[in-house]
């Protein structure tokens, strides 16, 4: 791959002097990332809805939920080569279109099955967008500026992430339950044309020539069979299916197959669709992707079961599930910026003080919740969201900016890439796997066990992703200590 994966030292393409309309441009891509990672979201309070109004099973409407994130995350690492590679104007254009096509086709859908394809499509147009915004701030940011661009994508994050379920709770009270969640999806249009239009005037065209030899097909139809293995057996489940559980069985192969096909498209001097070689000459990296990967995957299901428990459950409306789920974005967006800023003198610490507060805050609601009233909800559950939250905004825009730290921009998008491919794989299984555990504990004892078991379920994984947030510390200081 020549300079153009030179690990660490100055890029060949880094740009001296930084773009004036930098701060400008960074502000549409985050209105971009905002629709696509708020569809995450917004969907949430809707599952209840979109169950009766399409007469699906509680299976089916999980594909709608978790179908978007799996083909998100599948296309996010080739989205991003294909920005490093033909401009991030252009393939910004192309995904922006393809999802306001794709978002009127889920808003009008006659079935479920109609509904579930414009999703996966939808998905997968979102993530030829999201990666262009890594890709974008390793370009015109550097030093602590690009730790305070990481910041404002953290708190993009955190945003999107609480209005969903106020957003969709709104609409659906407003309009009515069937029309409701349809405006959910048809809301997408016009933000996504006003949008279209920043994008062609203000981002801008990429100067030189690119590597377009080679689009990692392969590698990408390898990644994507081994996530199908581990996603589709957790949602069959739900159904009560177990034989698709011996798809499992073919992770581990796939996965060794897809890291020995990289490395030799890496050794044909091609560009593959996660360069391998990375992980282990990058630390950060490395250890990065796995902490997003579990961070999602512990947090992100937290809202769908809690928003499925308090509608089924307790009875409450979609808005006023909304407004409880609310105060986790409130305290991500307090501390993400702050956070963005800190990680430049602090490091990883940031990272391990806030999984420490979000795991705290989620075992407390776990304690606390259950048994407990409508109207105690909000001085118990809508208080310790807020805390966990404060936790939560310390979490992406410090592992963002600390595991591309090293990376070269020119191959940022791609690499960006795969750290949100991380993410979105984490967000899908983690919503599969919790909401898995809630309906069968709900099924074998009640509702209100069954939001407790998800709650400690989400707090072991994230005490993964604090172990290896310690780990990557401890080796970050012995290789300050060690002699040049």
């Amino acid at each position: 791959m020549g300079d153009r994966t030179t690990r660490g030292g100055a890029d060949p393409l880094a740009v001296d002097e930084p773009d004036p309309r930098r701060w400008h441009i960074l502000a549409v891509t985050l209105v971009v990332g905002f629709m696509t990672l708020l569809d995450v979201t917004v969907v949430n309070v809707a599952v209840p809805s979109i169950r009766e109004g399409l007469d699906a099973s509680a299976g089916t409407v999980q594909w709608v939920v978790s179908g978007y994130a799996l083909t998100f995350g599948l296309v996010l690492v080739a989205g991003g080569h294909l920005g490093d590679a033909y401009g991030r104007r252009r393939i910004m254009t192309i995904g922006l279109i393809a999802f306001i096509v794709a978002s009127a086709a889920v808003g009008l859908a006659p079935g479920a099955g109609w509904m579930i394809a414009a999703r996966l499509a939808q998905g997968a147009a979102a993530g030829l967008l999201t990666p262009q915004n890594a890709g974008l701030i390793q370009e015109l940011f550097t030093g602590p500026e690009r730790g305070r661009a990481f910041g404002y994508f953290g708190l993009t994050v955190a945003v999107a992430s609480g209005i969903g379920p106020v957003l969709g709770g709104g609409i659906i009270a407003l309009a009515g339950t069937d029309l409701g969640w349809r405006l959910i999806f048809l809301v997408n249009v016009p933000i996504g044309l006003v949008a279209l239009v920043a994008i062609r005037r203000l981002v801008p065209v990429p100067r030189g020539d690119a590597d377009r030899e080679h689009i990692d097909v392969v590698g990408a139809l390898i990644l994507g069979l081994s996530v199908l293995c581990l996603l589709y057996p957790l949602i069959a489940a739900e159904s009560g299916e177990r034989l698709p559980l011996l798809l499992v069985l073919a992770v581990l192969p796939l996965a060794v197959a897809f890291v020995r096909w990289e490395r030799s498209v890496r050794a044909r001097d091609r560009q593959p669709l996660l360069d391998v070689g990375m992980l282990s000459e990058l630390p950060t990296y490395g250890s990065g992707i796995v902490i997003g990967t579990l961070y999602f995957a512990g947090f992100t299901g937290v809202f769908l079961t809690s928003s499925v428990w308090l509608q089924e459950v307790r009875d409450l409306s979609a808005l006023q599930s909304g407004l409880l789920l609310t105060p986790f974005a409130v305290g991500a967006a307090i501390t993400s910026t702050p956070a963005g800023r800190l990680v430049s003198r602090a490091g990883r610490l940031v990272t391990i003080v806030a999984l420490v507060v979000i795991m705290v805050g989620f075992s407390a609601m776990a304690w606390m919740t259950p048994g407990q009233t409508d109207q105690a909800l909000w001085w118990t559950f809508a208080p310790l969201l807020l805390f966990a939250g404060l936790g939560g905004g310390g979490v992406v825009a410090p592992n963002q900016t600390l595991t591309l730290q090293d990376v070269p921009p020119s191959v940022g998008g791609a690499a960006g890439g795969a750290l949100q491919t991380g993410q979105r794989i984490g967000s899908a299984l983690g919503t599969a796997a919790l909401m898995t555990v809630y309906g069968l504990t709900a099924s074998a004892h009640d509702g209100d066990t069954a939001l407790r078991v998800s709650l400690l379920v989400s707090v072991v994984v994230l005490g993964l992703a604090l172990a290896v947030a310690v780990g990557s510390h401890v080796q970050a200081g012995r290789r300050e200590a060690a002699p040049d």
